[in-house]
């Protein structure tokens, strides 16, 4: 019982100070060190229901409501995990906003909604009800779209608010929908009883329609989390004040995967559901991944690299490598919120951090062979730590791509001074990286054991196509990027360097589904149309 009041007060602390009135004369920046007060009492209990949960086991409160309907929390080593990390994230991005938004007219404002925004994650994560989790998703959605807004007078804020409206609504549906079709199988939307029914007699439940709502939780993740084809929004949010990117990409966007992890019993007794994730989510870091090489813009070229760790992580869960997309998250989350509230500041890291280059891009030919060396080096240190491609697929294919972080190193070990130190150093680096690698995969194993499902034996083809075609993929990948910085003046590669920097166009194309159908919406380009229309000709 002590355990989901601490739940429940966590969000509850921030709601009541937004909703706290302002004193005559009192100014926005002491209003800010208020919610600091208020975010600081929501990360300690946090902590505090963490504890308790790993002492005394999860815990859940009664239903409010009728017929398995209604509003009730359910508090796990997930949701434990998830709520520290937005809380700490959610408070570290407050303290930050106190100064930055310091003299901005509109900075008492932003606060609240701010601390509303975060307050709605924090219901998502305790909910222990879809229909509660609805609801929170509605929240944070409404909550994150007056934020994308708070310079309206921009139009490519206007733009990417219409966007984001347009899929969350998409998203919503699709999990009421589903939601639906689980109460129809089930006779409950309590998430606990789903879990369990869905563990204990799954089989019994197995169906078409078990497989439609398992595709629209897949749809509703990859739209919460930024998925291609319809990823434009997260790219466009840069018209909003930096610390509301850091809580979007540190805590808002990990909302459809924390859905596919709240729900992986469910998905499992739908395969196809999970192919489909593997399949989106593997394609969407390979492209996002090449386009973030060509980003000149900081945030944007986070931005795209938020959208490739999605993907990684619904990769993940597409594998049935659940505790690996929740290490995920977590590690991304930290990551990225110091990505993006240090970003002010990136030049001067660039330059404290300038070292001579080491003469040149390795020869493609040894970079092939330290491709090579990498994954056959990850195979190794994962049967070390008994992991097999058929165990756990998806820990030895993200591990592979990992590992290919390091294949510029080895090469250049190779290339540039080869002797049997500097080599044996390079692969000593490779081997701890490896190894740290999968102990992490264990801890994390251990810890959410009873929470997440640990996983599924690789039988299938698909599975092993899917895993074989993303390490191949970011193999040639990591080729490619090597021979576009050997020959930049090439024809083919200025070509490719051209349509990778707009993305493929893909955005480009979503923005015309949205002017088509939001009308109100503005493009930013019309000024100049109109410009060039009337002008007379030459």
């Amino acid at each position: 019982m002590l355990i989901t009041i601490a739940a429940l007060l966590t969000p509850l602390a921030l709601c009541l100070v937004a909703a706290s009135p302002t004193f005559l004369g009192q100014s926005a920046r002491s209003f800010a060190t208020r919610a600091i007060a208020g975010a600081t009492a929501s990360f300690a209990l946090a902590l505090l229901m963490a504890g308790g949960v790993g002492i005394w086991g999860p815990a859940r409160s009664p239903l409010v409501g009728y017929g398995g309907i209604g509003m009730s929390i359910h508090v796990d080593a997930l949701s434990s995990i998830m709520l520290v990390l937005v809380s700490f994230v959610g408070l570290a991005v407050i303290r930050y906003s106190r100064n930055y938004l310091d003299g901005d007219p509109g900075h008492r404002r932003f606060t609240r909604l701010l601390l509303l925004a975060l307050a709605s994650v924090e219901a998502l994560i305790i909910s222990g009800n879809l229909a509660l989790l609805i609801l929170a998703f509605v929240a944070t959605s409404l909550a994150l779209n007056k934020l994308l807004l708070f310079y309206s007078e921009r139009p490519a804020a206007k733009r990417a608010a219409a966007k984001k409206f347009v899929t969350s609504r998409l998203s919503d549906l699709c999990l009421v929908i589903a939601s639906g079709l689980l109460y129809a199988h089930f006779g409950t939307l309590e998430i606990p009883d789903l879990i369990t029914a869905a563990r204990d007699n799954g089989a019994a439940y197995a169906s078409w329609s078990l497989t439609l709502a398992a595709l629209l939780i897949v749809t509703t993740a990859m739209l919460k989390s930024a998925q291609l084809p319809l990823h434009g929004w997260l790219l466009e949010v840069m018209e909003t004040p930096t610390p509301v990117s850091a809580l979007l990409h540190a805590g808002i966007i990990n909302a459809g995967g924390f859905l596919v992890l709240r729900l992986a019993d469910v998905l499992l007794l739908a395969t196809p559901a999970l192919e489909v994730l593997a399949v989106i989510g593997g394609a969407t870091a390979l492209i996002a991944s090449l386009v973030m090489l060509t980003q000149n813009a900081i945030k944007v070229q986070l931005a795209w690299s938020t959208i490739a760790q999605m993907g990684f992580m619904l990769l993940q869960c597409g594998l049935g490598a659940f505790s690996s997309a929740l290490l995920h998250i977590v590690a991304h989350s930290l990551y990225k919120a110091h990505a993006f509230l240090s970003s002010g500041s990136i030049m001067d890291l660039a330059r404290a951090s300038w070292t001579p280059s080491p003469g040149g891009q390795p020869h493609p030919a040894r970079l092939v062979v330290s491709l090579a060396a990498v994954v056959g080096l990850t195979l190794a240190v994962g049967w070390v730590f008994g992991i097999t491609p058929r165990s756990n697929l998806a820990q030895i294919a993200l591990g592979c791509v990992l590992l290919m972080g390091l294949v510029h190193l080895v090469a250049n070990a190779i290339d540039e001074r080869p002797n049997t130190f500097v080599i044996s150093r390079a692969a000593l680096l490779a081997a701890a990286v490896a190894g740290i690698y999968f102990v992490l995969q264990a801890v994390m194993e251990v810890i959410v054991a009873k929470s997440v499902p640990l996983g599924r034996m690789a039988d299938g083809a698909v599975e092993l196509a899917i895993a074989a075609l993303v390490v191949v993929s970011f193999g040639a990948v990591t080729v490619f990027q090597n021979q576009m910085m050997r020959q930049a003046d090439a024809p083919f590669w200025i070509a490719a360097y051209v349509h990778l920097k707009n993305g493929l166009y893909l955005n480009t194309l979503s923005n015309r589904l949205v002017l088509a159908f939001w009308p109100s919406s503005p493009n930013p380009l019309a000024p100049e149309l109109q410009k060039r229309r009337t002008a007379p000709c030459p």
